[in-house]
């Protein structure tokens, strides 16, 4: 299946330059291992973006939501290694949702992603989802290029560990799509028009929706 688990923690992020080699690194060889080694960690996945915006879209796929304040996710968080307290504050500009998978369609991940993070319009939300859900979505996963899409929706506010405080605090989000396809160039797309920001306003979306788009860089499996 494309996304697995019911949950996921989203991230995005900037590095500063000079330490985004050391970052990749950091990130593939030590972060990567440590948190699909947690109890109900399943997969993660890191996204790198060369537009505007933030650089890096990260995934963690987990069992379920409660995974994301439980024990030993948070004795992780509260005692970061050498290596991860030397890279924290090379971070900037993190955003990250403790989110539950509210509906999922197609199962392949592709390796192009459409990031958006929006918000309702006041008493639209309904109307919102309907679209997106009933409309939008499924005619999509009949087009070719594309290959799954997710809406998930912020269940709880992370709470502040020794990591964040080492980078700053984090900011938050509320709703959040995902689609993914293997060509870029539809991607671009589907963020310009279907999923631009007036489409999204007229069909119940309030303003200020940010969009990204990203090339799957890894992915790291819990072991088995």
């Amino acid at each position: 299946m494309a996304l697995l688990g019911t949950a996921a923690m989203l991230l995005w992020y900037d590095i500063i330059p000079d330490q985004v080699a050391e970052h990749d690194d950091w990130h593939t060889r030590q972060h990567f291992p440590e948190r699909v080694g947690i109890p109900g960690f399943i997969r993660a996945q890191r996204w790198v973006s060369s537009s505007p915006g933030a650089r890096y879209f990260v995934v963690y796929e987990v069992v379920a939501i409660d995974v994301l304040s439980s024990a030993p996710y948070l004795e992780r968080l509260n005692h970061p290694t050498a290596w991860t307290s030397r890279v924290m504050p090379a971070f900037r500009g993190m955003v990250r949702g403790f989110c539950r998978l509210d509906a999922r369609y197609g199962s392949v991940l592709g390796t192009t992603a459409l990031t958006l993070r929006y918000s309702a319009a006041t008493g639209r939300g309904d109307r919102l989802r309907d679209w997106l859900h009933a409309d939008l979505l499924p005619d999509l996963m009949q087009r070719k290029g594309f290959t799954s899409a997710f809406m998930l929706r912020s269940e709880r506010e992370p709470e502040m560990t020794a990591e964040q405080r080492i980078r700053g605090r984090d900011a938050s989000v509320d709703r959040v799509l995902l689609v993914t396809g293997y060509r870029p160039e539809l991607m671009t797309n589907l963020a310009e028009k279907e999923l631009g920001a007036s489409s999204l306003e007229a069909n119940g979306a309030s303003s200020g929706t940010i969009a990204g788009i990203y090339q799957l860089a890894c992915i790291a499996g819990a072991p088995s």
